[in-house]
């Protein structure tokens, strides 16, 4: 088993990006990073002094060595594809684009401008909704990769390549897409969710890859969670940004803005009964952490369990108490070596058991 699936448990932007840029740059093994999903979520890759604001190239593109991958189940912009793989300068026979994934058309775009998808559930109005929905009915107008000229370079069969690196004892990381909170299916959240599913499960079936594989999942959570502007749906305990800033000390201003519509996100609390969901649904081996320096300004740019404040450490151990589930890395900033690693002597029965015993840059 060498399969790492890493999903967002909360309504996306929890951090997956840095999270798999990360895990690329540390593998040693032969290694396939594969993403999901389409063009309506943006991954910020930092790894090997690069970073990269990345809609539809797996986040290993920051690693010196991997293959990567697009799924079946992606929804391609090509014009957004052109240039990240223009400003990535990834080759040919690094990138593999899977025969099967669907192209968003103009038309897609603006027909979820006609029926007001931005306006009904804040989408961000990439096509990438409309394309699905054209897949589903098999129109016999979609286009998929294997048709496009241009694309003719990258395209292959996925999950055989995929299987085919398994059989090597390579190691497959499976980048999903958005959060858990927005699942077509699972969320409770209807109609203001995404136009997929966003669990493990789903994640591994767009690649073609079997669950029997998987020996990690891995769920990013946010310890202050956001959602798109505009009217995105429920956010439990709504925060202003200044809010956020206040309790932490920051001495600047806190804001964020999303990748693909550069819209102010909404930030709220933290929702336990979202992230026990998130949990029970995807069942993690392990959990990941991003915004430490959101709880206590004094935890920026720190690298071990030690340094961390008290405040970091008691919501850490909330985590792993009330979720069941390790907390195994803690991002403190958004730089690729702003991240605590923490290691166990022992699996343990319990995470409350575990003692860190040091971290990783």
């Amino acid at each position: 088993m060498a399969v790492t699936v890493v999903i967002g448990g909360q309504y996306g932007s929890e951090g997956k990006g840095k999270l798999v840029s990360y895990l690329a740059c540390q593998s040693e093994d032969e290694l396939a990073t594969v993403r999901c999903g389409g063009s309506n979520a943006g991954h910020t890759a930092v790894g090997n002094g690069k970073s990269y604001r990345l809609r539809q190239l797996p986040s290993g593109a920051v690693a010196d060595h991997g293959g990567l991958f697009l799924a079946a189940g992606m929804l391609l912009d090509l014009e957004v594809l052109s240039r990240e793989i223009a400003e990535t300068g990834v080759s040919a026979d690094r990138l593999r684009i899977d025969r099967n994934a669907a192209v968003i058309s103009r038309d897609d775009r603006l027909e979820e401008g006609r029926i007001q998808l931005g306006a009904r559930v804040g989408s961000t109005l990439t096509g990438t909704g409309v394309a699905t929905a054209r897949k589903v009915l098999r129109d016999p107008n979609l286009e998929l990769a294997g048709n496009v000229v241009e694309l003719a370079p990258y395209l292959a069969d996925v999950s055989k390549e995929l299987n085919d690196v398994l059989d090597r004892k390579g190691r497959v990381i499976v980048e999903g897409t958005q959060g858990f909170g927005l699942s077509l299916h699972h969320s409770g959240l209807f109609p203001y969710t995404t136009s997929r599913d966003t669990t493990a499960a789903a994640f591994l079936s767009e690649a073609g890859l079997s669950p029997i594989e998987v020996d990690e999942i891995l769920v990013v959570f946010r310890t202050y969670p956001i959602r798109v502007a505009g009217n995105s749906g429920p956010l439990d305990g709504e925060l202003s940004w200044d809010e956020v800033s206040r309790r932490a000390g920051y001495p600047t201003p806190l804001a964020e803005y999303t990748t693909v519509t550069g819209r102010l996100r909404r930030v709220g609390e933290f929702d336990w009964d979202l992230a026990r969901r998130a949990v029970m649904v995807n069942r993690p081996t392990a959990i990941a952490l991003h915004g430490a320096d959101y709880l206590n300004y004094s935890d920026f740019g720190l690298t071990s369990w030690e340094s961390l404040s008290a405040d970091t450490q008691t919501f850490v151990r909330r985590l792993e108490n009330d979720l069941d589930v390790p907390v195994r890395y803690i991002f403190t900033g958004p730089a690729e070596s702003q991240i605590v690693e923490r290691r166990w002597r022992t699996g343990g029965t319990k995470p409350a058991l575990h003692e860190a015993i040091g971290s990783r840059t």
